[in-house]
This record gives C-alpha cells, structure tokens and sequence, in this order.
C-alpha cells in the first residue's frame, strides 16, 4: 500500500509539471437523484429533482488527457409513498422524502478524442452535511425532521460521464454518479443497504 501511494503521488507530480493549462471555474445544474434501498419490506423510491453548485480546476497534461478535481455542494435523495397503520385500524397515504446533503469531491480523469468534446471518469467522496426526512400525510399536512443518524457521514461512489466545450468559457457535462458504499447506518441485527444514484447535468464556466 505505502508503495502504491508513493506511485500515485510521483504520477501527479509528474503531471503538474507536464501540464500544459490549467484552467479555473464554476459550474452548477440539475441533479436526478435516487437512493437504491436493499432491505426487506421497504417501499419502492422514486427519483427526486435537485441540484449542485461548485468548482473545478482543470489540469491539462497534454492535448488528450486531463486531470479535473472538483468541489461541489451537492443535494440529492429519493421520494418514496407508504400507507401507515395507527394501529386503531386507521390507514393514511403517507408520500415521503428523503433530502440529503453532500459536500462531494469528484476526482475525475478526462480524455479528449478531438478538441471539444470530452470522456471522463474517477472516484468521489462526500461529506454528509444534512439528513432530513419530509413527511406529508395526505390531506393533513407535512413535517420535517432531521434524521442524521440514520445516514452515514462518509460516500464513496465513481463518476462516469461525458461533455463539450461549447467555447472557451462555457462547457455543458452529464454525469452519472455510482454510489460504491452503503450510506445507511443498521441497527443491531440488521443488514440493510442504502446507495447513492445521481444523474447529473451542468453547465460550467471557465474564468
């Protein structure tokens, strides 16, 4: 292991000092976000419209290939209907929402196979930085209420995506993002997983 991070760190020295541009900006847009739920007797989520903000610096190595790090507040989750019982024999259709919070840091690796338009892939990790759940009870209301302990603070996932240099300020990019690790915190006993899915489309702008 202590080999392998030596090796990483000698490749993006060498490549910082090989880069031929770097360039700067902002980007933000859409996120399609769904949580992927594996656990017995949960309902069915559906994906839920959100979106992202941040930066990006963009290191050229050289006419092909690029390095792009990435901060990006990002708010995500997945919506979800369930029918609650009292217990008195009373039923009510319950729709509900999960709204989560990251801080992400995608990594990602990009290649060019002609001047404007671009592949890209890398790993990403996020920071949990708020956990809610929204709960409307149909034809009585809604509530809110935080729900930290039920979601991990760490994400792992990898980026697969594409995009194109519409000039030199402005580039548009979808992105998918895979979540890799379970976000979901288990009671004693259980065994349950939670992934992240989000679909993502910006439009960034170089400074």
């Amino acid at each position: 292991m202590k080999k392998f991070i030596v090796a990483i760190v000698a490749l993006f020295g060498f490549s910082s000092l090989q880069a031929q541009e770097v360039k700067y900006g902002l980007k933000g847009g859409l996120n399609i976000a769904n949580l992927n739920v594996d656990e017995a007797g949960f309902p069915s989520t559906s994906s839920i419209v959100n979106f992202h903000i941040g930066g990006y610096a963009e290191v050229m190595i050289n006419k092909k290939f690029a390095f792009q790090p990435e901060l990006l507040y990002s708010a995500q989750g997945a919506k979800f209907d369930f029918l609650f019982d009292d217990g008195s024999g009373n039923l009510y259709d319950t729709e509900n929402t999960f709204k989560l919070s990251y801080i992400n840091i995608p990594l990602m690796f990009k290649y060019y196979p002609e001047s404007k338009f671009f592949l890209e892939a890398g790993p990403q990790v996020g920071f949990l930085t708020s956990a809610k759940l929204k709960v409307k009870v149909v034809g009585f209301g809604s509530d809110t209420q935080n729900i930290d302990e039920a979601f991990k603070s760490l994400d792992f996932g990898f980026n697969l995506g594409a995009g194109y240099n519409i000039s030199k300020r402005a580039v548009i990019n979808v992105r998918y993002n895979l979540g890799l690790s379970n976000i979901g915190e288990n009671a004693e006993g259980e065994n349950g997983k939670v992934v992240n899915r989000v679909l993502s489309v910006s439009l960034g702008c170089n400074f």
